[in-house]
């Protein structure tokens, strides 16, 4: 075990800490991942089975770098087995295994923000409500809060307060919306991101003997950034930790940014309560920053209230002094930040980035670095599965995994097109909801829908789709049918409409799915979908 010596004394004791409870509050650069890390390699040596283990991380890139690393101590065959990822990801993979209690299928849909958005803007238009006052994004806000305070539809109807709010807010019919979104996600056998977390609540709790299947595999259950955890994250891993209180958690309540999004700083300051016999212990020593950084650091920290008593220190040197100026407006803000980096960068611009809290404020920066002819890469822009070719092409692989998913047949129904117009749509749109069905059914029986010549266009994209079903059926290589998608429906030859040059680039990004994809075994393909899906934001 010459691993535990590359740990210092701190570091060492919640490693080897093997049973019972243990937090370990680690300040920013102390070495937490190595922590956390080493304490499972060091759980599997001690002869804990790792498919007893479930660690959850807040994105996917630790969740990958941890387990390459523990494969590096206790062998790749072993670290395969852990049960390791984000928590939307590894409740994902509970949610499959149990979807049939829930009544959902175990191949359902995940929609991303923008497909709850997609969404809950159709039903807006629907219901005939004023979109200027039930604005989707805001409406979607709110939608994902209550579902995070696991706050259902039927929690909603029963809270005065609730909706007193809204119809204050003059949105009184939020609940309405609220519910139809609810139905229509069913109906379309789909999940979007807060319904991971909100169904494995459910599913726990309604379901007494898969709560215990779970507690039995889960003996030993390790959570990073448990400072960021928001309520409904909190109640599924005390109820897995339940039976036998093996957890350790790693956080820092410094550390948390997350509120906006739901993360309840309360998690990590009750976790003594909830585990009164728990090993406290503190990482101080920092391997990242210069003395005068963690001076600074400490300094603004000793203010925050209701806070974990630590002071981080290194052994490094002082570095340079932290230089710190004020400006009276934006404009004089980014004038002297880009000439100060003029002056100091003698042609090496690489070397100096400029950080920023909003978007908007990269204009006047950008507009400096123009005036002054500095070059600059703006980083950030669409997010690699927001683009649209790259939502088409997965709205293709969702349609033939699960043809209930109205979003995704929508978006591509007509793309390439296919002479399938907004008239037809709507038709069949209408025929769907008045007969309780999903889309693709009334498409399925489009001669029903009224919809007269469009009926062999539909009937011709139903049948490209069952084929294509059809060969994942029987295992098909996702990336070579890909390719044959692409072909068939001669989405590549569409791309080069708005021009060579942004053809090319779309083209680029849809090869480059595609060798994503390829990284699967054959037949996987709503692995794939999933693991696509699950991008966390904080990977971005």
């Amino acid at each position: 075990m010459n691993y535990l010596n590359e740990l210092n004394e701190a570091q060492r004791a919640p490693v080897v800490h093997k049973d019972g409870a243990v937090m370990v509050i680690a300040g920013a650069g102390s070495g937490k991942t190595r922590v956390l890390t080493y304490r499972i390699a060091y759980l599997i040596q001690q002869g804990v089975d790792p498919f007893n283990i479930l660690a959850l991380t807040f994105t996917n890139k630790a969740a990958r770098e941890m387990k390459e690393r523990i494969g590096r101590i206790v062998g790749p065959s072993e670290a395969r087995n852990l049960w390791m990822g984000t928590f939307h990801s590894v409740f994902a993979r509970i949610l499959r295994e149990e979807a049939s209690k829930l009544g959902f299928p175990r191949d359902f849909t995940i929609y991303d923000q923008q497909d709850s958005q997609r969404l809950i803007s159709a039903i807006i238009k629907e219901m005939g409500l004023d979109k200027e006052v039930y604005k989707y994004k805001q409406i979607a806000s709110r939608i994902s809060s209550y579902k995070n305070n696991l706050i259902t539809v039927k929690a909603y109807y029963e809270n005065p307060e609730l909706q007193e709010a809204d119809a204050m807010a003059k949105r009184p019919r939020l609940g309405d919306i609220y519910a139809n979104y609810v139905d229509r996600c069913f109906k379309a056998g789909a999940m979007d991101f807060d319904d991971l977390l909100l169904r494995t609540n459910e599913l726990l709790n309604v379901f007494p003997e898969v709560l215990a299947k779970y507690q039995h595999r889960f003996r030993y259950i390790l959570v990073d950034e448990y400072q960021d955890t928001n309520h409904s994250q909190y109640l599924i891993v005390r109820a897995l930790a339940d039976r036998f209180q093996n957890i350790c958690v790693v956080g820092d309540d410094a550390q948390s940014i997350y509120a906006f999004r739901g993360a309840n700083i309360d998690n990590i300051f009750n976790f003594q309560k909830d585990y009164p016999n728990v090993g406290v212990y503190r990482l101080e020593q920092n391997y990242r920053s210069t003395g005068n950084i963690l001076d600074a650091a400490n300094a603004v920290i000793k203010n925050n209230r209701g806070r974990k008593d630590k002071s981080l220190w290194t052994d490094g040197e002082s570095g340079e002094n932290i230089e710190i100026r004020q400006f009276q407006t934006a404009n004089e803000e980014a004038d002297n930040i880009i000439k100060d980096i003029r002056d100091r960068a003698r042609n090496n611009f690489r070397d100096f980035a400029v950080l920023y809290r909003t978007n908007a404020q990269s204009r006047l920066l950008e507009e400096r670095c123009v005036t002054l002819g500095i070059p600059y890469q703006l980083v950030g822009g669409v997010n690699f599965y927001q683009r649209k070719e790259i939502k088409d092409v997965l709205a293709y692989l969702k349609t033939i995994a699960n043809g209930k998913d109205d979003i995704a047949i929508l978006r591509i129904i007509n793309v390439p097109k296919r002479g399938i117009g907004a008239t037809t749509i709507s038709k069949v749109s209408e025929y769907a909801n008045e007969n309780n069905i999903s889309l693709y059914d009334a498409m399925s029986i489009s001669e029903m829908a009224g919809v007269g010549k469009a009926s062999d266009k539909i009937k011709s994209f139903i049948t490209m789709i069952e084929e294509f079903r059809e060969k994942f059926e029987k295992k098909a290589n996702i990336a070579n049918t890909i390719e044959e998608l692409l072909e068939e429906t001669g989405y590549i030859e569409s791309l080069y409409d708005e021009g060579e040059i942004e053809g090319e680039s779309r083209k680029e990004n849809i090869d480059e799915l595609i060798n994503k994809s390829g990284e699967y075994e054959d037949g996987e393909l709503s692995l794939f979908l999933e693991d696509v899906s699950l991008v966390a934001d904080i990977d971005r």
